[in-house]
């Protein structure tokens, strides 16, 4: 039986958690990835907290890996109890990070990064035979900034989500400071922590078995879902089955 089963079995058994339950569950913080905030969450968010548990979006500056970094550290170090930390794309290189707190129980890595110790997400680009194809469509302004086309980001980015909402998305992007992917990892939190991987096998942005490898190293439990690069926005409740996962197997 595949995790994404053995989830959806679990969570149908369950049904509604209860309230104590839900009071005694770690809070879930969740942390967006290169162009992007904490609305990135928003199909994903409610679904979770219909199950009573306390969520909260990061808003990271993304003006560098150590802003980010410490960006999430203090949401982090401001919740009461424990906390499931929960990374998507460059975001998943801010959890290897900044999950290394007593706080965080575990992690979930939605179609992301996960640098080991002394790595950057550039440094795993530049490993690649040749830049990505969608590269071509990131522009950087005179101070370094990167934002994507609104063309490119239909296409590789989120190509199956409507096209309304793929322009919205554009249109909303936060630009991201080129030096951010260069951050290097110290001390990656999955080395000690448990992990949960949700694998996109359609993203054109970090390769299915790039993610595939990542997930290997760290030993995660993984699940695979039919998606492009942004599965909480076209698969929400995959990865809230997922993040309700590691919830569960962390009590």
């Amino acid at each position: 039986m595949s995790f994404k089963h053995v989830v959806a079995a679990t969570i149908t058994a369950a049904g509604l958690v209860s309230p104590s339950w839900a009071a005694d569950a770690p809070a879930i913080v969740l942390v967006h990835g290169a162009w992007a905030n904490g609305s990135s969450w928003a199909r994903v968010v409610p679904l979770l907290q219909a199950r009573g548990l306390n969520v909260i979006a990061v808003h990271n500056p993304l003006s560098s890996f150590e802003a980010d970094v410490a960006a999430t550290r203090r949401v982090i170090d401001d919740q009461k109890g424990d906390v499931i930390l929960v990374g998507h794309s460059y975001g998943g290189a801010v959890i290897t990070e900044a999950g290394n707190g007593e706080k965080v129980r575990a992690l979930v890595y939605v179609a992301a990064f996960a640098p080991s110790p002394g790595q950057s997400v550039n440094a795993i680009v530049a490993a690649a035979p040749q830049p990505p194809e969608w590269s071509k469509e990131i522009h950087a302004d005179a101070r370094g900034a990167l934002t994507w086309s609104a063309q490119g980001m239909a296409r590789y980015f989120a190509p199956d989500i409507p096209v309304g909402d793929a322009a919205l998305l554009a249109a909303t992007q936060a630009p991201l400071f080129a030096g951010a992917f260069d951050g290097k990892v110290t001390s990656a939190a999955f080395t000690h922590k448990p992990s949960w991987f949700v694998i996109s096998d359609d993203d054109q942005i970090i390769p299915a078995g790039l993610q595939q490898a990542f997930a290997q190293t760290m030993k995660a439990k993984t699940v695979h879902v039919a998606s492009s690069h942004v599965p909480m926005l076209s698969h929400p409740q995959v990865v809230a089955d997922a993040i309700l996962a590691a919830v569960e197997g962390n009590r």
